[in-house]
């Protein structure tokens, strides 16, 4: 490459082209053409002249004035620096790149003629996608238009679509519920707490712990939704709240009063505390929120979270139903079936469950001032009941010392066990294990709904009486409060093994704890919707609908009346089209104006008329009450 130079010292393009140009003799250059001028100047000894090598002879000669004002001369040089080092390098840099591309492209297109072995998705076991679908396959069929059957067609595509997914994801589920199992010839009862954290691992070791409070129980306990935190009150006025896997202790008070029972509310910031007299809240550092004076003498509470209740039961018979998002009462109803000091909900549906002195128990909702299920389970009093995740099975105890399962699908009796003596604490894991408290003994039984169990599946012994049971949800733990403090027991198999971070999440930060909160109560469930069955919530309410179809047709539409008025003519341009409407449209509106001040007139007149009537019925005596102006 060759260039013709006519300023001095100028690089161009990234220093591809050098030039180098010498005027009377002397250097006018200091970068490198310069230094290799110096190099092969013919004043050191055995150097040849400059133009022999690299540089050739000058194409001009060049005139120009210095500072001074002098004439001076400057030779012109050709340079071809297509044989510098630098240009030689530069020139494979770009060679290999250009290579480096061409094996890109090669490789692309060799990817794209290959066929892959297994096209498509990998295909999913039908029993695991029947596992995720929800109810019957939308049937197109037999509607009136074919719009609404394509619609169908597309409900029905998403929702299979949405199964699938599910499915799918089943790999991304890494661990795996697992039971005890033992050798031929012992049993799991054998196997004490101690054994078992003997051989786990150290982190479920550490989850088997027990806090001795001797001074102020017995203790009720209850854990968070998302099995975080726990909360525990005891009978003489202790209230104490701990991140019970780091053993953080978040708050500990006395209310220097009795202490009935305990409950966290939709966070772990906010519990409340039913006391002797009437219900408190509190939050995370022991700072009393509000008094639920409306919430007197309560003995048991349950907390419904997907519409915000706090449903008390309290000595007197009386169920209430408190929102806590707004702090009213929703509903209130005497059951008329004395002291209440035995409740639980069902999970699936929101119905709270009660258990009566008299062997009955019952089952209500808000918008019912009756029970919508009532049962005769025992002929003695109910101790305990309890209902699974899924609400299908209930377990009842009495005071006849009998265990009883019902299937709530047909409440029916399916199991009776006769146990020592009345167990009076019950409580379901996640994966269906019942956790008995009978005196100082906790057993737990091994799927004692779907059939008859001969002996428990592990058992442990207290020092003192069980007050209170809870499965912490997603661990294999079971907390047991008793007189003389807690108990956090090992239990293989209770939990349930992978959780949902949308839905609860153990490790949630601030931040992603306020977003749930806020989508929580958006998400809520209106009190009213709460039914037995909780699939009524996606039915049409035939009756509902026929009778506002009917209100809608008794309605009368009247026709406004017809107001007629033609203005007479006027002459010298008074009766031009403008004006004659103007006028018309003016009688019009006063006439209907008059129309209405007699419609009002005759309104009053008549509600007058209905009140004197009103006080004119009733009772003889009523003529010498005081009369009101």
């Amino acid at each position: 490459m060759e260039a013709n130079v006519t300023k001095p010292f100028v690089k161009k393009k990234q220093n591809m082209k050098r030039y180098f140009m010498e005027g009377d003799g002397k250097e006018l250059s200091t970068n490198k053409a310069s230094k290799d001028m110096k190099k092969h100047s013919p004043e050191k000894k055995g150097s040849k002249p400059i133009g022999e090598k690299r540089f050739k002879k000058p194409i001009k000669m060049r005139t120009y004035s210095d500072k001074d004002g002098q004439q001076k001369t400057q030779q012109v040089f050709k340079i071809d620096i297509s044989k510098t080092e630098r240009h030689r390098k530069w020139q494979m840099k770009k060679q290999r790149q250009a290579q480096g591309e061409q094996r890109k492209l090669q490789h692309r297109k060799h990817m794209r003629e290959q066929q892959d072995p297994f096209p498509g998705d990998a295909p999913i076991p039908k029993e695991r996608i029947q596992k995720y679908e929800r109810g019957e396959h939308i049937k197109d069929t037999g509607t009136r238009t074919g719009q609404g059957s394509r619609k169908l067609a597309e409900q029905e595509k998403k929702l299979q679509f949405a199964a699938r997914q599910a499915a799918r994801t089943e790999i991304l589920l890494h661990e795996e519920a697992g039971f005890l199992e033992a050798d031929e010839g012992e049993d799991t009862t054998s196997i004490t707490q101690h054994d078992l954290a003997g051989v786990v691992d150290i982190t479920s070791a550490q989850k088997f712990f027990e806090l001795k409070l001797p001074d102020f129980g017995p203790y009720s306990v209850n854990y968070t939704r998302n099995g975080r935190f726990l909360l525990m009150g005891g009978v003489k006025g202790h209230v104490a709240a701990i991140d019970w896997m780091t053993k953080k202790l978040l708050c500990e008070v006395n209310v220097m009063e009795t202490v009935n029972d305990v409950k966290w509310l939709h966070q772990e910031t906010m519990f409340a505390v039913a006391q002797r007299q009437w219900t408190y809240m509190y939050d995370n550092q022991g700072i009393e929120l509000h008094c639920l004076k409306k919430l007197d003498c309560v003995l048991r509470m349950e907390f419904l979270p997907f519409h915000f209740l706090l449903a008390s039961a309290n000595s007197k018979g009386y169920l209430s139903y408190i929102d806590v998002s707004i702090g009213e009462k929703v509903a209130g109803y005497s059951t008329q079936m004395g002291r209440l000091d035995v409740m639980c909900q069902n999970p699936s549906n929101a119905i709270v469950t009660l258990g009566h002195s008299g062997g009955t128990v019952t089952m209500w909702c808000p918008k019912l001032k009756e029970p919508v299920v009532k049962m005769l389970c025992h002929q003695s009093g109910v101790r305990s009941v309890a209902i699974e995740q899924a609400g299908q099975y209930m377990a009842t105890s009495g005071i006849d010392r009998t265990l009883k399962i019902w299937d709530l699908r047909t409440y029916k009796m399916l199991h009776s066990y006769k146990v020592p003596m009345g167990a009076g604490q019950m409580a379901f894991s996640q994966q269906g294990l019942l956790a008995t408290g009978m005196g100082n003994i906790v057993q737990v039984y091994k799927d004692s709904c779907r059939q008859e169990v001969k002996a428990p599946y592990l058992t442990h012994n207290l020092t003192s009486s069980v007050r209170s049971l809870q499965f912490c949800p997603y661990e294999d733990v079971l907390g047991v409060g008793h007189s003389t403090g807690f108990s956090s027991l090992i239990i293989p198999g209770a939990g349930e093994a992978n959780f949902d971070a949308l839905e609860s999440n153990p490790y949630q930060t601030k931040q992603q704890r306020k977003e749930a909160e806020v989508k929580m109560l958006l998400e809520k469930i209106p009190s009213d919707m709460i039914h037995l069955d909780s699939s009524m919530i996606v039915q049409v309410d035939k009756k509902g609908l026929q009778e506002t179809i009917e209100e809608h047709n008794k309605i009368k539409y009247l026709k406004p009346q017809k107001m007629e008025y033609e203005p007479r003519y006027k002459a010298k341009g008074k009766s031009r089209g403008q004006k004659v409407v103007q006028q018309k449209k003016g009688v019009i509106e006063e006439q209907k104006r008059e129309i209405i001040k007699e419609a009002l007139v005759e309104k009053q007149t008549g509600n007058r008329a209905k009140e004197v009537n009103k006080h004119r019925q009733g009772n003889v005596l009523d003529r010498f009450k005081r009369k009101v102006d």
